[in-house]
């Protein structure tokens, strides 16, 4: 075992100690079992300071430090209001986490309308969820559970995952890899487990949808990795390969979304059989944009919105709504300073084309060309539509 595999372990150990003992009443032997926790961690993040759950353990420190605080000021006095703290960490290390907290109970309010372009993409989702899920019974060698989204950020990744939820009424489970790897030492892989058990449930009765996002931080290729992080990576591949099973009839799929598909490790890009890229819009996409962002502001004449989207090129679909809302933003500060606000019966002017022309000189696409030729070549090697 090594150095960093040593510490994490005793770092679980501790804080477990700890956890049972301040649920005990045992303060004194809380406090010095919390301490030692903290210690062990701290070294951790020293001797592997490219680890990827170094975040997570910082945080970790953190609260520790401020629960040890808490117990200490528990004998000097100061009674209500550590006794209120001390009602609200009793929760800390419950094996059961509280994983329902993670579902939307209702599909979120997306519609295939609000996702402008990407016909592909929504194409090779409706065969892979939409369809099977209303005819299940012509998919005799089962359908695809697993569907990676990549591509520059602000494009609709997110977006189409809901939609999809939406439109099959699926019960949606969204998680990040925080959540994932657990605010609790050691319970990381048991909570991959409880998601998956969670959504098989909820599939008895209607499609689940598992969205990870920034899928590359929990699956991607690292070279540091110690312990924890390896069980949590093998449960994973393990729950996947469990729902992709054709024999399995339940409704259940796993909608990853990453910025950096050339992050992740093989054997999770294997579990994924659709593989979609989600690029920047293209001109007539960002026109339909400017279309649906602007059709409830107050435009001049002389707005030219087909100009706008021939003016955009490589802006992603987020920096296009930015656009206008700078330009909003604008006619908004106008009237504000010059003191009309104040009545209630003023209106800003309506927007020129000015006003979004000069919004364009202050900015620039947040993608830049050098990232879309590393995506190109990550589609050319992994596509899967």
């Amino acid at each position: 075992m090594g150095v960093a595999e040593e510490l994490e372990e005793m770092a679980i150990k501790y804080s477990r100690e700890a956890v049972e003992l301040d649920k005990q009443g045992k303060r004194e032997m809380a406090i010095s079992a919390y301490e030692k926790a903290i210690e062990n961690l701290v070294k951790l993040v020293s001797v592997s300071p490219e680890y990827t759950l170094n975040k997570i353990y910082i945080q970790r420190v953190n609260i520790y430090k401020t629960r040890v605080k808490t117990l200490q000021g528990y004998w000097i006095g100061s009674s209500s209001d550590n006794e209120d703290t001390l009602r609200t960490d009793e929760n800390i290390g419950e094996k059961n986490e509280k994983t329902s907290e993670m579902i939307l109970q209702k599909p979120p309010n997306v519609t295939w309308d609000d996702i402008v372009g990407l016909e592909d993409a929504k194409r090779a989702v409706r065969e892979s969820i939409i369809y099977p899920s209303l005819r299940p019974d012509i998919f005799p060698l089962g359908w695809p559970r697993g569907i990676l989204l990549f591509g520059p950020p602000g494009c609709g990744k997110t977006l189409l995952a809901a939609a999809v939820a939406a439109e099959i009424k699926a019960t949606f489970i969204s998680v990040d890899a925080a959540s994932i790897m657990s605010k609790w030492l050691g319970e990381a892989e048991r909570n991959v487990a409880r998601l998956f058990n969670l959504a098989r449930k909820s599939a008895t009765e209607s499609p689940s949808i598992i969205f990870i996002d920034e899928l590359d931080s929990l699956m991607g290729v690292h070279h540091n990795e110690v312990g924890g992080e390896t069980r949590v990576r093998n449960q994973f591949l393990k729950e996947m390969d469990g729902i992709i099973d054709k024999k399995n009839k339940l409704h259940v799929y796993v909608i990853g979304a990453t910025n950096k598909p050339w992050s992740l490790d093989l054997p999770f890009i294997r579990r994924f059989q659709k593989r979609i890229y989600i690029p920047p819009p293209n001109r007539s996409a960002r026109l339909e944009m400017f279309k649906l962002f602007t059709k409830e502001l107050r435009l001049s004449l002389g707005v030219d919105l087909e100009e706008l989207a021939q003016m955009t090129e490589g802006f992603s679909g987020s920096d296009t709504l930015d656009i206008c809302q700078s330009a909003q933003l604008k006619v908004n500060r106008e009237l504000f300073e010059s003191g009309q606000a104040k009545n209630k019966q003023a209106e800003p002017r309506a927007l020129n084309m000015n006003d979004f022309v000069g919004t364009l000189k202050e900015r620039k696409p947040s993608i830049s060309p050098d990232t879309l030729i590393l995506y190109d070549k990550w589609f050319d090697t992994f596509k899967a539509l």
